[in-house]
């Protein structure tokens, strides 16, 4: 058992957490601060079970390569302790109890859960074809953020307006945390063959790092704007600037370890970004009455 929670990465939650705090931030977005409990608890337990499919898939793809990699070589599908068959097993299992929840939605939703699926499965293959699998891991990670603005009733309107500008900024914020990641398993990736953003940066990769962070900034700012937020929002802005500059010393000399630290200091950039939303439509709330 304790070899299937590792491949699902249950024993690691920072994935989850990545993905949690901006879908839920785009929930009580889309809500006016006021989504229903049922929608918070779909989300949230259809955020865990992606997370976990897309992780089982994604190690099934890498079965191969896994061994190869420092960081990957002992997890359980590259060790042999699980076999591929089981794994896929697996996939389906939590592809389908996440599909089970989202039955619970509206059609509009469903339908974007079946695209957001088909993006999560093509999602391991990208490293073998292009140098921008970050990219598709963006909009995979992203897709919950469509998903909330339509179950809370948004049309397509809505999704140009601001459910895409909040997707947009995301995707760039993700490019941008996944390209640490990569920065960690370069020099194996290089040998071995898998493509990353870390190694067609070469070089460059902490300023177009910090361009990709800026630019997710500015885009969670116009966000602001469209729904009118006042300052609680605008503070937490500031707080994940802040964020993004210790990121920015943290990967100065590319140490490994330190890489990977920046890394995972984007689960405070997500909450920053959910506390600030919940603080300002609050306080809102509290003003207005």
């Amino acid at each position: 058992m304790h070899n299937y929670l590792r491949l699902m990465r249950l024993d690691r939650p920072v994935g989850s957490l990545l993905l949690l705090w901006p879908t839920l931030a785009a929930l009580w977005m889309a809500a006016d601060g006021t989504p229903a409990i049922s929608l918070v608890v779909i989300f949230t337990l259809g955020t865990f079970l992606m997370r976990s499919a897309g992780c089982v898939i994604n190690d099934y793809v890498d079965r191969d390569v896994d061994g190869k990699v420092e960081r990957t070589k002992d997890r359980p599908l590259a060790t042999g302790v699980i076999q591929p068959q089981h794994a896929l097993m697996l996939f389906f299992a939590l592809a389908g109890s996440a599909g089970l929840l989202v039955l619970l939605l509206n059609r509009q939703t469903q339908y974007l859960a079946v695209g957001g699926l088909l993006v999560a499965a093509a999602y391991p293959f990208m490293k073998r074809w292009t140098y921008l699998p970050q990219v598709m891991l963006g909009a995979a990670f992203s897709w919950g953020i469509l998903m909330a603005w339509s179950a809370t009733g948004h049309g397509l309107v809505s999704f140009a307006e601001e459910g895409v500008v909040m997707f947009i900024g995301s995707v760039l914020w993700i490019v941008a945390y996944d390209t640490m990641y990569a920065m960690v398993d370069r020099e194996d990736d290089i040998l071995i063959g898998v493509k990353s953003t870390a190694i067609l940066f070469g070089h460059h990769d902490r300023l177009l790092i910090a361009i990709l962070q800026t630019s997710a900034l500015l885009a969670f700012f116009l966000l602001g704007q469209q729904l009118e937020f006042s300052h609680a929002y605008y503070l937490g802005l500031a707080v994940i600037a802040a964020l993004f500059i210790y990121q920015q010393v943290l990967i100065r000399n590319r140490d490994t370890e330190r890489c990977f630290k920046a890394f995972t200091n984007n689960i405070l950039v997500g909450f920053a970004l959910f506390v600030g939303t919940l603080s300002d439509q609050y306080l809102s709330v509290m003003i207005s009455s």
